[in-house]
């Protein structure tokens, strides 16, 4: 369970301390790859390990007067390691390096991103049991449609949050992978074995066909998952805010005792958390766009993708996580009005079930045109009259005593008949769970 508003976990991946971490990882797998091959001596590597350090302080004061950051890192390792140093980064070029480390921190992202959705699901997939039966009125066009259940639409975004836990693994695997092929992807100084052995060490697969860098349409991909993720949670919060309307009124954010909605009007509760979360899935939606602009580099590499890296990587992965944590806070804690939704789905006499009505006249034996006709005419002139009332229009419609009997206009507002297929629905997305 993700706790309320603990956040850290993921900015701490992305740190400066985390970054040097996973470079010096990575030095250290090339190091015992060469080692085990025969290339380096293994005491050297042992004293490596043991020996190599850094502090983000020095590595940047050094970048300020080396103006590289790979080499100012290493500049601090050797520091600390003294003549063994020259085995570290031993036919390696930076993005050997940066990529690999790159893609650990890519892979530690999605797993904490795969316990975030995982806890959404559960939390929703227990409020969408708990609403099966809540009846509610079904909107199209953000008009008035049919009956459904509250429940049954969380059930849908339980149904997209499990295609997103889908695609996080999917990406996991195709984004961790590593290279060790140098400058320009040949091993024209390093054997592919290196790679193999080195990438075994992370956890990683090779890149198949390296140049100087690993390709960005993994990290594309990467941030279109994130997007799409967002996506959604725009979708539901959006969804949230429309039925927190004052003239709708069916669901609500919590309200805590103390807090204040406006400072202008006391009365007012507004729908905060889903707003907030709508605008941060248009920055992580931006990012995207812009890794899908790194993807074109010249020639075997350059580093205008670097820079932008810098930004939306880190930005898109803890704005995920800040969003799945307060999107499951929001689904935990959200208010439910059965009432409203009664009293919503019965105005104007319950003109939703004009298509229950329209069938039972045509398997009545009238044509569609017909009972088209007799039915729109009672749904329009209920519709938006304060006395209007669609179920009485038809109880008082001598055409219609013709053709339904009292008991069959009856069962036509009946919502629970045109619900009887909710268990499978509920069966499909939830399984056992139901």
């Amino acid at each position: 369970m993700i706790e309320r508003y603990s956040l850290p976990a993921m900015a701490d991946l992305w740190s400066e301390e985390q970054k040097y971490s996973n470079w010096l990882k990575v030095e250290l797998a090339a190091c015992h790859a060469l080692a085990q091959l025969g290339e380096i001596p293994e005491q050297a590597v042992v004293h490596i390990e043991r020996t190599a350090q850094f502090s983000v302080a020095r590595v940047q004061e050094l970048e300020r007067e080396l103006k590289h950051d790979v080499i100012a890192f290493l500049t601090c390792l050797n520091e600390s390691v003294g003549p063994e140093g020259r085995y570290i980064h031993l036919g390696l070029t930076s993005s050997d390096v940066l990529d690999t480390a790159l893609a650990l921190q890519l892979v530690q992202s999605l797993d904490l991103l795969a316990t975030g959705l995982a806890t959404s699901i559960t939390t929703v997939s227990k409020r969408a049991l708990a609403e099966r039966d809540t009846l509610m009125v079904g909107r199209t066009h953000g008009i008035h449609a049919e009956p459904i259940t509250f429940g049954f639409k969380l059930c849908g975004w339980v149904a997209e949050l499990k295609r997103h836990q889908t695609r996080l693994q999917q990406v996991r695997a195709r984004v961790a992978v590593g290279k060790f092929s140098g400058a320009v992807g040949t091993f024209a100084h390093l054997s592919p074995r290196v790679e193999e052995l080195a990438c075994a060490r992370l956890g990683l697969t090779p890149d198949p066909c390296s140049t100087q860098v690993i390709s960005r349409d993994h990290h594309a991909e990467y941030a279109q998952l994130l997007a799409l993720i967002a996506g959604s949670l725009d979708r539901f919060c959006t969804e949230l805010r429309n039925l927190q309307r004052t003239d709708v009124l069916e669901v609500e954010e919590y309200f805590a005792p103390g807090q204040k909605g406006s400072s202008a009007m006391p009365h007012k509760r507004n729908p905060v958390t889903a707003e907030q979360l709508c605008g941060l899935a248009r920055l992580v939606r931006t990012h995207s766009l812009a890794a899908l602009e790194n993807m074109a580099l010249w020639h075997e590499r350059d580093i205008s993708h670097s820079s932008v890296e810098r930004v939306i990587l880190p930005d898109s992965s803890i704005l995920v996580h800040y969003m799945l944590v307060k999107f499951n806070d929001l689904m935990t804690d959200l208010l439910v009005h059965p009432h409203n939704m009664t009293r919503n789905l019965q105005i104007y006499g319950g003109v939703i079930f004009s298509q229950k009505v329209l069938l039972a006249l045509v398997k009545q034996g009238l044509t569609r045109e017909e009972a088209y006709r007799i039915v729109q005419t009672h749904a329009h002139a209920a519709w938006n009259q304060p006395d209007g009332n669609f179920r009485a229009r038809l109880e008082q419609d001598p055409e219609i005593q013709q053709h339904l009997t009292p008991d069959a206009l009856v069962d036509c507002f009946d919502a629970r008949l045109q619900l009887k297929n909710l268990d499978l629905i509920y069966e499909r997305v939830l399984g056992s769970e139901c």
